[in-house]
Protein backbone atom coordinates (compact mmCIF):
# COMPACT_ATOMS: atom_id res chain seq x y z
CA UNK A 1 0.00 0.00 0.00
CA UNK A 2 1.57 3.22 -1.10
CA UNK A 3 2.06 5.92 1.49
CA UNK A 4 -0.17 8.84 2.11
CA UNK A 5 1.08 12.16 0.49
CA UNK A 6 2.15 13.99 3.44
CA UNK A 7 5.43 15.60 1.35
CA UNK A 8 5.74 19.86 2.43
CA UNK A 9 9.01 21.30 0.78
CA UNK A 10 11.98 20.28 2.64
CA UNK A 11 15.06 21.30 1.73
CA UNK A 12 18.15 18.96 1.87
CA UNK A 13 21.23 20.18 3.73
CA UNK A 14 23.67 21.21 1.61
CA UNK A 15 26.19 19.20 3.28
CA UNK A 16 26.01 16.02 4.27
CA UNK A 17 26.86 15.05 8.13
CA UNK A 18 26.33 11.43 7.13
CA UNK A 19 28.83 11.70 3.93
CA UNK A 20 31.48 13.28 6.56
CA UNK A 21 30.86 10.20 9.08
CA UNK A 22 31.36 7.70 6.69
CA UNK A 23 34.64 9.44 5.89
CA UNK A 24 35.84 9.64 9.20
CA UNK A 25 34.58 5.74 10.08
CA UNK A 26 36.69 4.27 7.02
CA UNK A 27 40.25 6.92 8.52
CA UNK A 28 39.88 5.32 11.84
CA UNK A 29 39.17 2.04 10.71
CA UNK A 30 42.13 2.05 8.70
CA UNK A 31 44.28 3.50 11.15
CA UNK A 32 43.80 1.37 14.46
CA UNK A 33 43.20 -2.48 14.86
CA UNK A 34 41.77 -4.27 17.88
CA UNK A 35 42.45 -7.57 19.05
CA UNK A 36 39.00 -9.21 16.69
CA UNK A 37 39.95 -12.93 17.72
CA UNK A 38 39.76 -12.14 21.30
CA UNK A 39 36.40 -10.09 20.57
CA UNK A 40 34.99 -12.72 18.82
CA UNK A 41 36.08 -15.22 21.07
CA UNK A 42 34.26 -13.30 23.79
CA UNK A 43 31.14 -12.99 21.91
CA UNK A 44 30.95 -17.14 20.82
CA UNK A 45 31.28 -17.79 24.55
CA UNK A 46 28.42 -15.41 26.01
CA UNK A 47 26.26 -16.78 23.47
CA UNK A 48 26.78 -20.51 24.23
CA UNK A 49 26.76 -19.76 27.63
CA UNK A 50 23.71 -18.33 27.89
CA UNK A 51 22.16 -21.53 26.33
CA UNK A 52 22.51 -22.97 29.11
CA UNK A 53 20.70 -21.05 31.23
CA UNK A 54 17.36 -21.44 29.13
CA UNK A 55 15.18 -24.21 28.10
CA UNK A 56 15.69 -25.59 24.72
CA UNK A 57 11.77 -24.43 23.35
CA UNK A 58 13.15 -21.03 24.29
CA UNK A 59 11.52 -18.23 21.61
CA UNK A 60 9.48 -16.94 23.63
CA UNK A 61 11.55 -16.76 26.82
CA UNK A 62 10.98 -14.37 29.42
CA UNK A 63 14.12 -12.65 30.87
CA UNK A 64 14.08 -11.72 34.38
CA UNK A 65 14.55 -8.31 34.72
CA UNK A 66 18.12 -6.92 36.17
CA UNK A 67 18.44 -4.83 38.83
CA UNK A 68 18.22 -1.15 38.13
CA UNK A 69 21.27 -0.35 40.10
CA UNK A 70 23.50 -2.82 38.41
CA UNK A 71 26.35 -1.43 36.30
CA UNK A 72 25.74 -1.31 32.61
CA UNK A 73 27.51 -4.44 31.27
CA UNK A 74 30.78 -4.23 29.26
CA UNK A 75 30.74 -4.65 25.27
CA UNK A 76 32.89 -7.85 26.12
CA UNK A 77 32.67 -10.46 28.72
CA UNK A 78 33.96 -13.75 29.52
CA UNK A 79 32.41 -16.55 30.49
CA UNK A 80 32.24 -16.53 34.10
CA UNK A 81 30.77 -12.48 33.91
CA UNK A 82 28.51 -13.85 30.89
CA UNK A 83 26.43 -17.06 33.32
CA UNK A 84 25.35 -13.75 35.53
CA UNK A 85 23.84 -11.83 32.57
CA UNK A 86 20.17 -11.15 33.14
CA UNK A 87 17.03 -9.48 31.49
CA UNK A 88 18.32 -6.04 30.45
CA UNK A 89 21.90 -6.79 30.91
CA UNK A 90 21.16 -9.80 28.03
CA UNK A 91 19.16 -6.95 25.99
CA UNK A 92 21.36 -4.36 26.22
CA UNK A 93 25.04 -6.75 25.21
CA UNK A 94 23.17 -8.47 22.43
CA UNK A 95 22.00 -5.03 21.01
CA UNK A 96 25.67 -3.62 20.67
CA UNK A 97 27.28 -6.71 18.60
CA UNK A 98 25.34 -6.54 15.52
CA UNK A 99 26.31 -4.19 12.91
CA UNK A 100 23.40 -2.10 12.60
CA UNK A 101 22.71 -0.02 9.46
CA UNK A 102 21.87 3.62 9.61
CA UNK A 103 19.09 4.29 7.58
CA UNK A 104 19.73 6.05 4.53
CA UNK A 105 19.34 10.13 4.49
CA UNK A 106 21.65 11.07 1.99
CA UNK A 107 23.61 9.10 -0.86
CA UNK A 108 26.91 8.24 -0.47
CA UNK A 109 29.74 8.69 -3.40
CA UNK A 110 30.61 6.31 -5.56
CA UNK A 111 27.56 4.28 -5.02
CA UNK A 112 28.46 1.77 -7.87
CA UNK A 113 31.95 1.23 -7.55
CA UNK A 114 32.37 1.37 -3.35
CA UNK A 115 28.64 0.06 -2.26
CA UNK A 116 27.13 -3.57 -2.54
CA UNK A 117 23.08 -3.53 -2.40
CA UNK A 118 21.41 -6.36 -2.21
CA UNK A 119 17.24 -6.92 -1.16
CA UNK A 120 16.36 -7.27 2.61
CA UNK A 121 14.93 -9.89 3.74
CA UNK A 122 11.41 -9.47 6.42
CA UNK A 123 12.21 -11.17 9.23
CA UNK A 124 14.14 -11.72 12.65
CA UNK A 125 17.90 -10.15 12.85
CA UNK A 126 20.00 -12.62 14.57
CA UNK A 127 23.43 -14.15 15.59
CA UNK A 128 23.54 -17.65 14.53
CA UNK A 129 26.62 -19.20 16.27
CA UNK A 130 27.69 -23.45 15.87
CA UNK A 131 29.87 -24.36 18.21
CA UNK A 132 30.31 -27.94 20.40
CA UNK A 133 28.02 -29.93 18.77
CA UNK A 134 25.41 -27.67 18.37
CA UNK A 135 23.97 -24.34 16.82
CA UNK A 136 22.23 -21.74 18.67
CA UNK A 137 20.58 -18.01 17.27
CA UNK A 138 20.30 -15.54 18.85
CA UNK A 139 17.92 -12.59 18.81
CA UNK A 140 19.11 -8.64 19.42
CA UNK A 141 17.04 -9.08 23.05
CA UNK A 142 19.12 -11.79 23.79
CA UNK A 143 16.27 -14.49 23.67
CA UNK A 144 17.03 -17.69 22.00
CA UNK A 145 15.38 -18.14 18.31
CA UNK A 146 16.28 -21.81 17.81
CA UNK A 147 18.41 -24.10 19.02
CA UNK A 148 18.99 -27.01 16.75
CA UNK A 149 21.79 -29.11 14.45
CA UNK A 150 23.15 -27.50 11.60
CA UNK A 151 26.35 -28.45 8.47
CA UNK A 152 28.01 -25.41 9.78
CA UNK A 153 31.07 -26.24 11.26
CA UNK A 154 31.07 -27.98 14.16
CA UNK A 155 27.11 -27.08 14.23
CA UNK A 156 25.94 -30.83 15.06
CA UNK A 157 26.95 -33.65 16.61
CA UNK A 158 27.46 -36.17 14.06
CA UNK A 159 30.28 -39.64 13.79
CA UNK A 160 32.39 -37.59 12.00
CA UNK A 161 33.07 -34.06 13.57
CA UNK A 162 33.55 -31.20 10.96
CA UNK A 163 35.89 -29.43 12.90
CA UNK A 164 38.19 -29.11 15.91
CA UNK A 165 35.68 -29.24 19.27
CA UNK A 166 36.87 -25.80 20.51
CA UNK A 167 35.99 -24.19 17.06
CA UNK A 168 32.82 -21.96 16.35
CA UNK A 169 31.30 -19.98 13.67
CA UNK A 170 29.00 -17.25 13.68
CA UNK A 171 26.66 -15.90 10.97
CA UNK A 172 24.71 -12.31 10.82
CA UNK A 173 21.30 -13.42 9.49
CA UNK A 174 17.73 -12.57 8.77
CA UNK A 175 15.90 -15.85 9.58
CA UNK A 176 12.79 -15.46 7.28
CA UNK A 177 9.81 -17.42 8.79
CA UNK A 178 7.89 -18.21 5.10
CA UNK A 179 10.65 -20.22 3.41
CA UNK A 180 12.24 -21.39 7.53
CA UNK A 181 15.56 -20.05 6.07
CA UNK A 182 18.32 -18.12 7.62
CA UNK A 183 19.32 -15.51 4.77
CA UNK A 184 22.80 -14.67 5.43
CA UNK A 185 24.12 -11.15 5.63
CA UNK A 186 27.70 -11.03 7.05
CA UNK A 187 30.48 -13.43 8.38
CA UNK A 188 31.66 -12.53 11.67
CA UNK A 189 33.77 -16.15 12.29
CA UNK A 190 34.19 -19.10 9.89
CA UNK A 191 35.80 -22.51 12.08
CA UNK A 192 37.51 -20.17 14.81
CA UNK A 193 38.86 -17.69 12.42
CA UNK A 194 37.78 -14.09 12.86
CA UNK A 195 37.03 -12.02 10.01
CA UNK A 196 36.02 -8.57 11.88
CA UNK A 197 38.71 -7.14 10.65
CA UNK A 198 38.00 -8.29 7.09
CA UNK A 199 36.61 -5.70 4.16
CA UNK A 200 33.30 -6.32 2.87
CA UNK A 201 33.81 -7.46 -0.38
CA UNK A 202 36.39 -10.30 1.14
CA UNK A 203 33.91 -11.44 3.54
CA UNK A 204 30.91 -12.05 0.86
CA UNK A 205 32.98 -14.08 -1.23
CA UNK A 206 34.28 -16.49 1.97
CA UNK A 207 31.37 -16.56 3.24
CA UNK A 208 29.53 -17.52 -0.33
CA UNK A 209 32.54 -20.57 -0.86
CA UNK A 210 32.02 -21.68 2.54
CA UNK A 211 28.40 -21.77 2.84
CA UNK A 212 28.52 -24.38 -0.59
CA UNK A 213 31.36 -25.93 0.44
CA UNK A 214 30.19 -27.05 3.72
CA UNK A 215 26.59 -28.34 2.52
CA UNK A 216 24.70 -25.59 5.00
CA UNK A 217 22.71 -23.85 1.99
CA UNK A 218 21.53 -27.52 1.07
CA UNK A 219 18.05 -28.54 1.98
CA UNK A 220 17.31 -29.48 5.54
CA UNK A 221 17.68 -32.83 6.86
CA UNK A 222 18.00 -34.67 10.41
CA UNK A 223 21.69 -33.03 10.91
CA UNK A 224 20.82 -29.74 9.23
CA UNK A 225 17.33 -28.27 10.20
CA UNK A 226 17.41 -25.07 8.53
CA UNK A 227 19.14 -24.35 4.95
CA UNK A 228 21.20 -21.31 5.47
CA UNK A 229 21.01 -18.92 1.55
CA UNK A 230 23.92 -16.33 1.53
CA UNK A 231 21.75 -12.92 0.04
CA UNK A 232 23.12 -11.85 -3.48
CA UNK A 233 25.85 -8.65 -3.95
CA UNK A 234 26.74 -8.66 -7.11
CA UNK A 235 23.69 -7.47 -9.28
CA UNK A 236 23.78 -3.55 -8.81
CA UNK A 237 20.95 -1.47 -7.85
CA UNK A 238 18.31 -2.39 -10.10
CA UNK A 239 18.51 -6.25 -10.00
CA UNK A 240 18.32 -5.43 -5.90
CA UNK A 241 15.01 -3.06 -6.55
CA UNK A 242 12.86 -4.97 -9.37
CA UNK A 243 13.90 -8.69 -9.13
CA UNK A 244 12.02 -11.34 -7.57
CA UNK A 245 13.23 -13.12 -4.34
CA UNK A 246 12.72 -16.08 -2.46
CA UNK A 247 11.97 -14.09 0.69
CA UNK A 248 9.38 -10.80 1.48
CA UNK A 249 11.80 -7.69 0.84
CA UNK A 250 11.88 -5.17 3.50
CA UNK A 251 13.79 -2.50 1.44
CA UNK A 252 17.48 -2.67 0.70
CA UNK A 253 20.54 -2.54 2.21
CA UNK A 254 23.59 -1.06 1.25
CA UNK A 255 27.18 -2.17 2.33
CA UNK A 256 30.35 -0.25 1.98
CA UNK A 257 32.83 -2.67 -0.05
CA UNK A 258 35.81 -1.58 2.42
CA UNK A 259 33.49 -1.76 5.60
CA UNK A 260 34.83 -3.98 8.96
CA UNK A 261 32.38 -5.68 10.95
CA UNK A 262 31.60 -2.65 13.67
CA UNK A 263 29.28 -3.57 16.13
CA UNK A 264 26.76 -0.71 16.86
CA UNK A 265 25.39 1.91 14.58
CA UNK A 266 27.46 2.88 11.61
CA UNK A 267 27.07 5.04 8.19
CA UNK A 268 28.96 2.02 6.17
CA UNK A 269 25.83 0.51 6.07
CA UNK A 270 22.52 1.85 5.29
CA UNK A 271 18.90 1.09 4.98
CA UNK A 272 16.17 2.65 1.91
CA UNK A 273 12.92 2.01 1.58
CA UNK A 274 10.08 2.95 0.02
CA UNK A 275 6.76 1.57 -1.02
CA UNK A 276 7.89 -0.56 -3.73
CA UNK A 277 10.22 -2.44 -1.66
CA UNK A 278 8.78 -2.67 1.64
CA UNK A 279 5.49 -2.87 3.29
CA UNK A 280 6.83 -0.71 6.55
CA UNK A 281 8.36 2.69 5.05
CA UNK A 282 6.12 4.99 7.68
CA UNK A 283 5.71 4.25 10.73
CA UNK A 284 2.21 3.25 11.97
CA UNK A 285 -0.12 3.61 14.44
CA UNK A 286 -1.78 1.29 17.12
CA UNK A 287 -4.43 0.25 14.28
CA UNK A 288 -2.27 -0.21 11.34
CA UNK A 289 -2.87 2.93 10.00
CA UNK A 290 -0.38 5.82 9.12
CA UNK A 291 -0.81 8.91 11.48
CA UNK A 292 -1.18 12.20 10.20
CA UNK A 293 2.56 13.05 12.62
CA UNK A 294 5.55 11.14 12.81
CA UNK A 295 4.61 9.65 16.51
CA UNK A 296 7.05 7.29 17.24
CA UNK A 297 10.34 8.80 17.82
CA UNK A 298 11.84 7.21 20.28
CA UNK A 299 14.70 8.99 22.68
CA UNK A 300 16.25 8.38 25.92
CA UNK A 301 15.64 11.08 28.76
CA UNK A 302 18.72 12.33 30.43
CA UNK A 303 19.99 13.45 33.98
CA UNK A 304 19.09 17.18 32.84
CA UNK A 305 16.24 16.69 31.13
CA UNK A 306 17.63 16.27 27.44
CA UNK A 307 16.29 13.82 25.16
CA UNK A 308 18.69 11.69 22.95
CA UNK A 309 19.37 9.42 20.09
CA UNK A 310 21.00 5.87 20.45
CA UNK A 311 23.75 7.52 18.93
CA UNK A 312 27.64 7.63 19.37
CA UNK A 313 27.86 10.25 20.45
CA UNK A 314 24.26 11.02 20.94
CA UNK A 315 22.34 13.80 19.42
CA UNK A 316 20.20 15.73 21.16
CA UNK A 317 16.59 16.62 20.09
CA UNK A 318 14.80 18.37 22.85
CA UNK A 319 14.39 18.83 26.36
CA UNK A 320 11.96 18.46 29.25
CA UNK A 321 11.54 20.53 31.97
CA UNK A 322 12.39 19.70 35.56
CA UNK A 323 8.48 20.15 36.87
CA UNK A 324 7.26 17.89 33.50
CA UNK A 325 9.80 15.18 34.46
CA UNK A 326 8.53 14.93 38.44
CA UNK A 327 4.76 15.15 37.64
CA UNK A 328 5.15 12.84 35.06
CA UNK A 329 7.62 10.50 37.47
CA UNK A 330 9.85 10.17 34.64
CA UNK A 331 13.59 9.36 35.71
CA UNK A 332 16.97 9.38 33.62
CA UNK A 333 17.37 6.33 31.22
CA UNK A 334 13.42 6.22 30.73
CA UNK A 335 12.84 5.66 26.96
CA UNK A 336 10.10 8.30 25.48
CA UNK A 337 8.01 8.51 22.64
CA UNK A 338 7.35 11.88 21.17
CA UNK A 339 5.95 13.39 17.65
CA UNK A 340 7.09 15.61 15.84
CA UNK A 341 4.68 19.31 15.39
CA UNK A 342 3.76 21.23 12.47
CA UNK A 343 7.53 22.67 13.11
CA UNK A 344 9.28 20.11 12.05
CA UNK A 345 12.63 19.61 11.79
CA UNK A 346 15.59 22.30 10.88
CA UNK A 347 18.73 21.54 9.70
CA UNK A 348 21.91 23.40 9.24
CA UNK A 349 25.10 22.36 7.77
CA UNK A 350 23.78 18.70 7.80
CA UNK A 351 23.45 19.25 11.72
CA UNK A 352 19.93 18.90 13.21
CA UNK A 353 19.36 22.50 14.49
CA UNK A 354 15.57 22.66 15.98
CA UNK A 355 12.81 19.74 16.77
CA UNK A 356 9.62 20.70 17.13
CA UNK A 357 8.70 17.51 19.20
CA UNK A 358 5.24 16.73 21.59
CA UNK A 359 5.56 14.25 24.30
CA UNK A 360 3.41 11.29 23.56
CA UNK A 361 4.09 8.74 26.73
CA UNK A 362 6.73 6.75 28.37
CA UNK A 363 7.79 3.35 26.36
CA UNK A 364 7.77 -0.43 27.71
CA UNK A 365 10.44 -1.36 29.79
CA UNK A 366 10.85 -3.56 26.67
CA UNK A 367 12.79 -1.12 24.92
CA UNK A 368 16.89 -1.39 24.60
CA UNK A 369 17.43 1.83 23.15
CA UNK A 370 16.64 5.18 21.53
CA UNK A 371 15.83 5.59 17.93
CA UNK A 372 19.09 6.60 15.98
CA UNK A 373 19.50 9.96 14.44
CA UNK A 374 19.30 8.47 11.03
CA UNK A 375 15.84 6.96 11.55
CA UNK A 376 14.18 9.55 12.60
CA UNK A 377 15.26 11.52 10.25
CA UNK A 378 15.00 9.26 7.48
CA UNK A 379 10.85 9.01 8.68
CA UNK A 380 10.64 12.54 8.52
CA UNK A 381 12.40 12.58 5.27
CA UNK A 382 9.95 9.94 3.70
CA UNK A 383 6.70 12.16 4.58
CA UNK A 384 8.25 14.95 3.13
CA UNK A 385 11.15 14.97 0.49
CA UNK A 386 12.03 11.18 -0.04
CA UNK A 387 15.07 9.99 -1.10
CA UNK A 388 13.58 7.79 -4.47
CA UNK A 389 14.59 5.15 -6.56
CA UNK A 390 15.44 7.69 -9.16
CA UNK A 391 18.17 9.32 -7.16
CA UNK A 392 19.45 6.06 -6.26
CA UNK A 393 19.40 5.51 -9.72
CA UNK A 394 21.21 8.81 -11.06
CA UNK A 395 23.76 8.26 -7.90
CA UNK A 396 24.39 4.91 -9.60
CA UNK A 397 24.44 5.70 -12.83
CA UNK A 398 27.50 8.75 -12.36
CA UNK A 399 31.43 8.05 -13.36
CA UNK A 400 33.06 7.01 -9.93
CA UNK A 401 35.23 10.27 -8.62
CA UNK A 402 39.00 10.04 -8.15
CA UNK A 403 38.80 10.33 -4.44
CA UNK A 404 39.95 6.61 -3.17
CA UNK A 405 38.22 4.84 -0.02
CA UNK A 406 40.37 3.96 2.96
CA UNK A 407 40.77 0.12 3.25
Amino acid sequence: MAPPDFRRPFKRAAVSDQQRRRELTLQRQAQSRHDAQQRVRNLASTIISLQSQEPDDAADVVLEPYPEESEAPPKELDIRRASRMRGEQVRNWFARQLMLPEWMIDIPDNLSQDWYVFARPAGKRCFVVASNGTTVSRQRNGSILHCFPSALPNGAKTREPSGPAHSYSILDCIFHEGDQTYYVIDMVCWGGCSYYDCPADFRFYWLNSKLEETGASGPPSYYHKYRFSAVTHEKGLPAAYTDATPYVKDGLLFYNKHAHYQSGNTPLALVWKDAKCSQYVLDTDSTGEVPDQQQKVVLELQEDGNLITSDDPPIIFGRLNSEFIQQLGLHSGNFVRCAINDGGLSFVEGKLEKADLKYIGKCSRGRAFADSYSKVVFQYMARHSPLTYDDLLVAANKPPSDVEMAG
